[in-house]
């Protein structure tokens, strides 16, 4: 496939209404736990995004019939027969590790390659596999593949994670729902996208209770009890919290649509801090800003923290920003990449291990950037819109692995932006 850059023209300001796409990080967890439904599944609001084509082809691998009709998929799972995933799908998203716990909650074994995908952190799995331990799965590595079986079944435990990792929460609780007996998991994962996929395992047969908090607990059913559901995703608060970005760096106002306020209570409390006026309906929040950005503090946290991953997004801000920010990167430690292309549109950034010192500046300027990683994609492209002359960014499989139309979207809100192939842009 040819390569693309979109090329942005700077100094355009953005305002008006966008609505966001289904939440990534959850439409991939559904459509792993639709393995469990034994039947059709019907899934809505899900985002048109690369990550969701490589699910639905792992999925298509185990033996799934998966068909889309606009952003509503349907996944037939009556027919699988396989619990086994190719090197070749699961290297291109650690997402794909996801199909762990459902495969192993259907069939008592799964054979599933370890994980690839984005290089913003090692992300071991150490953690999913000490859980599904307790619950009975042993694990053998060989060649690059994880063979978890279950010889004396699946059994209900009381695990306590050692860090509230969202895929090893969501990796036990798709096992946990047909182990025997009761299973509580502490220290779990508290983000919106758990909760959500507890409502769909809920909806298909389970008894699941305490998603969104630090303990779920678990009452585990025969699987032949489950069944399949017609369940929506949740909107993306990563791609609303984009959106609102732009808003804020521009002054707006930008309204954005499809997204509970409260899943973005902390980023909303920064823009604030940082001289946003920000107003939320039920499901819509919109940003405005008259005077200058000030400079704000972050340290990125599991939720209900600030999200890592609208890091790059807020370093941005704080790259325009009056004073010195310090942002301290808790989560992945290598997202700081990004860095170092926004230092190339004349950013003044310090980096000092897992902080980021941003002294703001007055302008950005034009240049060519690359893209290093999903979230960092698409806060360049924002950069553009606000600097001086012309930007272009690289490596867009990065940003089109979570966000839809996103220069569609932001051309709407008055963007001067293109994506053209490679070959067709001058030198």
């Amino acid at each position: 496939m040819n390569q693309e850059v979109i090329i942005v023209q700077g100094n355009h300001a953005l305002s008006g209404d966008v609505t966001v796409a289904g939440a990534k990080n959850s439409a991939l967890k559904l459509m792993a736990a639709s393995l469990l439904g034994q039947g059709v599944s019907t899934i809505r609001n899900v985002p048109v995004i690369s990550d969701i084509e490589i699910m639905g082809e792992v999925l298509d691998r185990l033996g799934a019939a998966v068909a889309r009709e606009g952003h509503t998929l349907t996944i037939d799972t009556a027919s699988v027969d396989s619990c086994e995933t190719p090197y070749e799908l699961v290297s291109k998203m650690r997402a794909s590790i996801s199909v762990l716990g459902p495969l192993i909650g259907r069939f008592g074994e799964a054979r599933v390659a370890m994980p690839g995908g984005c290089q913003i952190g090692a992300r071991k799995i150490d953690m999913h596999l000490v859980g599904l331990e307790a619950l009975g799965v042993h694990f053998d590595v060989d060649h690059g593949v994880l063979h978890a079986s279950t010889p004396d079944g699946l059994h209900g435990a009381h695990v306590y994670l050692e860090f509230p990792s969202v895929g090893a929460t969501e990796n036990m609780l798709m096992a946990a729902v047909t182990a025997e007996g009761h299973t509580a998991i502490e220290n779990a994962a508290c983000e919106p996208e758990i909760e959500d996929l507890a409502n769909m395992l809920n909806a298909m047969g389970a008894k699941v209770s305490g998603a969104g908090t630090s303990l779920i607990e678990v009452e585990g059913v025969p699987l032949a009890r489950l069944h399949p559901c017609d369940h929506t995703c949740v909107g993306d608060r990563i791609e609303a919290g984009t959106f609102l970005v732009g808003g804020a760096l521009t002054g707006g106002p930008v309204t954005v649509h499809g997204i509970d306020p409260a899943f973005l209570r902390m980023a909303i409390m920064k823009l604030r801090a940082m001289g946003c006026a920000v107003e939320c309906g039920e499901d819509w929040v919109r940003v405005t800003r008259t005077g200058p950005l000030h400079a704000v503090d972050i340290q990125t946290l599991p939720h209900p923290g600030f999200p890592t991953d609208l890091q790059a997004q807020f370093m941005l801000l704080a790259a325009l920003a009056d004073d010195v920010s310090v942002i301290t990167e808790n989560v992945f430690e290598n997202r700081f990449m990004f860095a170092a292309e926004l230092m190339r549109m004349g950013a003044d950034v310090i980096l000092d291990e897992h902080h980021a010192i941003v002294r703001g500046v007055e302008e950005l300027e034009g240049a060519p950037v690359s893209s290093t990683d999903l979230r960092a994609g698409a806060a360049l492209v924002l950069a553009g819109i606000v600097a001086d002359g012309e930007t272009r960014v690289h490596h867009l499989e990065h940003i089109d692995r979570g966000y839809e139309d996103y220069v569609g979207k932001l051309a709407s809100l008055g963007a001067d932006i293109r994506r053209v192939a490679a070959d067709d842009v001058d030198c």
